[in-house]
């Protein structure tokens, strides 16, 4: 990989002490202008665990953002206000993002463990190795959690260079715990391990750090985690334009999922509410200028040939209460006045509505924004779309090429999307949740977890549930059964989910495998407690 120059060193220390704002660049004087029969660049951007609201740019005003950079960039291009991640948690979510199919076909449906023997099926396709295997230069930094061993690793799924953490960064200890609820203790540091767990947390796996297919550090140091993700970052943007070969970058984020690390607070702060707070806002600013980094680089090597998108895999994680984000109107009123959550693995909007950016100068027209409804699935094929490569021709893809809507030239978005059940009530993947234009429906509520521990009881609608977002964002009230527009809006919300359903047990879909074993676990040295890479000092 190339040595990167004095100036783009000091620009990563800037930005990420938050020193700069507002960077004008330029390289040796001369504009480095795009050759319009290139193909494209793409830089993917994931977010954990991020509100709607956390974006400044979305906010009515009233306070400063904690996200100037992402407000710049939206300032530049073009802010999403009805995009959707393709389900309310991690696993799901990413492997129908890389694959552009819902989870009922990808075979992706829950979450991946510590100790999974497997990961995304073999026979999905991801964005990354088609673009590969068309010659573009493909990298990965940060959480895969769709399988780390052998042939479900990044690096045989289609990414030439991958650094990272293979799933989340909870699912390991560290010797300086960040901030989470409740507090976890360090890895444990004896040469015996320890005989219980505290529930939610490690102590006798330390939380690894991958580059390719080695580990690098465990357990890794999350308060220096951005730092490293930024400079590889920087690093892959360099090297791919000395390589003269088109490239993806495909950055997946451990903000703002817990626990919270920013450099910038101190370690030993309290956990109230009001500290708390605190700490998730520094989180974001920390992440926002790390975007901040990757944009400003962009822009120094190949700007007008580099499309940016920004979005997230899913809501705050209500539960962990004040190390959560905001949903911004997105309330879930409906779900929440009854108990239980309506955020990160439910389907209430604030599960899977998503703050989302799109930037390339010259093409996405600066300034603007889209109502169109729109998921994360449609960046499979839009990527495909715009690099000149097909779409598989042996699988149905759920995701819709959303090229002539990032242009400008169209804003129509998806005439529905499906919502898959997430970990709340219901079985994994199962698509209960549908929405149609301005109508969504729910057959299935209940049973997620909110801040303070209520569930809420799970409970099948029958008739279904239906709240018109045009007018109740909150998902407060829903359409009276008897009204003329509920009956309309059931008959759409029928047909399409009946077709949706039928397409897919006629397709080729995928089934994952969930089985664990011990041995499976990532570990650096098995003799030393709690896998750790070198011995304790």
């Amino acid at each position: 990989m190339a040595v990167i120059g004095i100036a783009s060193v000091v620009l990563i220390s800037a930005l990420l002490s938050g020193v700069v704002y507002h960077v004008t660049l330029q390289h040796s004087g001369v504009k480095l202008l795009a050759d319009t029969r290139k193909r494209p660049n793409f830089i993917v951007i994931l977010a954990d665990d991020i509100g709607w609201g956390d974006l400044g740019a979305n906010q009515a005003g009233g306070k400063p953002s904690d996200t100037p950079y992402l407000d710049q960039l939206a300032l530049e291009g073009k802010r999403f206000t009805d995009f959707h991640s393709p389900a309310s948690t991690c696993s799901p979510s990413r492997a129908s993002l890389l694959t552009g199919r819902y989870g009922l076909r990808n075979g992706v449906t829950h979450n991946f463990a510590v100790r999974s023997i497997a990961g995304l099926p073999l026979n999905e396709t991801t964005f990354a190795e088609l673009l590969q295997q068309a010659g573009y230069y493909t990298a990965m930094i940060g959480k895969w959690h769709l399988g780390h061993n052998g042939p479900y690793h990044p690096v045989n799924r289609g990414f030439d260079y991958y650094l990272g953490i293979p799933y989340s960064n909870d699912m390991g200890c560290t010797d300086m715990p960040g901030f989470d609820l409740p507090s976890c203790p360090p890895c444990t540091r004896g040469s015996q391990q320890s005989s219980g767990r505290q529930p939610g947390c490690f102590t006798d796996l330390a939380l690894p750090l991958y580059e390719n297919q080695t580990i690098k550090e465990q357990p890794l140091n999350l308060w220096r985690l951005t730092q490293k993700y930024a400079s590889a970052a920087v690093k892959i943007l360099h090297s791919a334009r000395e390589r003269k070969q088109p490239f993806l970058l495909y950055v997946a984020l451990a903000h703002m999922h817990v626990p919270l690390a920013p450099l910038d607070v101190d370690v030993g702060l309290g956990v109230g509410e009001e500290e708390g707070e605190g700490v998730y806002a520094a989180t974001l600013r920390e992440m926002d200028r790390l975007v901040g980094v990757i944009k400003a680089t962009s822009d120094l090597l190949d700007k007008e040939n580099n499309l940016i998108l920004f979005t997230g895999d899913n809501g705050p994680w209500e539960q962990k209460c004040q190390f959560a984000g905001s949903v911004g109107p997105f309330l879930g009123q409906w779900q929440t006045s009854r108990g239980g959550g309506s955020a990160k693995r439910t389907t209430w909007e604030g599960g899977h509505r998503m703050p989302t950016v799109a930037y390339w100068p010259g093409r996405v027209p600066a300034n603007t924004s889209s109502g169109a409804l729109l998921s994360g699935m449609d960046i499979f094929p839009t990527i495909l779309s715009l690099a000149g490569v097909d779409l598989p021709r042996d699988r149905k893809v759920d995701g819709m090429d959303m090229t002539d809507i990032l242009l400008g030239k169209s804003d129509t978005g998806r005439k529905s999307l499906l919502h898959p059940n997430s970990g709340a009530a219901g079985l994994f993947g199962d698509l209960q949740t549908v929405r149609v234009g301005p109508h969504k429906a729910f057959y299935l509520t209940g049973a997620a977890e909110a801040c303070g521990g209520g569930g809420g009881q799970s409970q099948v609608q029958d008739p279904p549930l239906i709240f018109d977002l045009s007018r109740d964002p909150q998902e407060q009230t829903p359409l009276a059964p008897e009204s003329e527009e509920y009956q309309a809006a059931l008959q759409a919300v029928q047909r399409e989910r009946e077709a949706v359903l039928w397409d897919i047990a006629t397709d080729n879909v995928s089934t994952a495998d969930y089985a664990t074993d011990r041995a499976a676990a990532p570990c650096c040295d098995l003799s030393l407690a709690a896998c750790r890479c070198h011995p304790l000092r």
